[in-house]
């Protein structure tokens, strides 16, 4: 800002306008600081991603429909997270690998 007003009352103006916009500017920071930090605590408190994921058919009756690797893209929301064996056995009785994250190749599960 090269071009101030030379008069005192236009500088007071302009001073306690941009002590004005500092207030805000530094409340602003403090809120994005506060969603940085809950969203640090948020990712912390989030338990691990299982190794291993059945995908529910649409009843809960209903078996499973796949096996997923634990994080695939490809999982709908109906999964549950479950150990090597139990996914190793879903395979054995029949249960689909996804296609996408190909657990069967993963667990070295061969048909047969």
């Amino acid at each position: 800002m090269n071009d101030l007003p030379p008069d005192l009352p236009r500088l007071r103006i302009l001073e306690t306008w941009l002590a004005l916009q500092l207030h805000h500017v530094r409340h602003a920071i403090t809120d994005a600081e506060r969603r940085e930090a809950e969203q640090e605590q948020a990712a912390e408190a989030r338990p691990p991603q299982p190794d291993w994921m059945l995908e529910g058919g649409l009843s809960q009756a209903a078996p499973p429909v796949y096996v997923h690797v634990g994080g695939c893209h490809m999982a709908g929301k109906r999964v549950k997270g479950v150990p090597r064996d139990v996914a190793l056995r879903a395979l054995t009785e029949g249960i689909d690998a996804c296609p996408h994250c190909r657990p069967d190749s993963v667990l070295g599960f061969l048909e047969g």
